[in-house]
């Protein structure tokens, strides 16, 4: 079955909407998700265009998480103007390809000052078990 040009539904596959974002895979308790370009309006469990890259944020045994990314076809959906969701868009900025997305500064900026205080909070207790 092909779609001519003048079919309603070729002409709207071809100008809609598409997006870059995960689709979750995996089990209860262990997440795996894959990188997909898909129209908007779609759920993640409909099917996709294309797979451009995986992500899996459990850590291994080397506490790693593992992402694996095809570069050339998330610039070239980008170029055809899809849009990004926001988790995409951090793991993409991240990596190098995007610029660094604002949440990705306010949680590392949140994680360093939680680790300061658990410090502050770690020196004081040790002052008062040697006093």
């Amino acid at each position: 079955m092909s779609l001519s040009p003048a079919s309603g539904i070729g002409r709207f596959y071809k100008h809609s909407a598409k997006i870059i974002r995960f689709v979750r895979l995996g089990c209860a308790n262990r997440p795996f998700y894959h990188i997909v370009v898909m129209e908007r309006r779609k759920n993640q469990h409909q099917p996709v265009i294309e797979q451009v890259g995986s992500y899996d944020p459990m850590p291994n045994e080397s506490n790693e998480r593992l992402v694996a990314l095809n570069t050339e076809r998330i610039r070239f959906w980008l170029g055809k103007g899809a849009h990004m969701s926001e988790p995409a868009a951090e793991l993409l900025g991240i990596s190098g390809l995007l610029p660094v997305h604002p949440r990705t500064y306010m949680t590392a900026w949140r994680n360093r000052r939680a680790a300061a205080e658990a410090e502050a909070a770690e020196t004081e207790t040790s002052k008062v078990d040697t006093a």
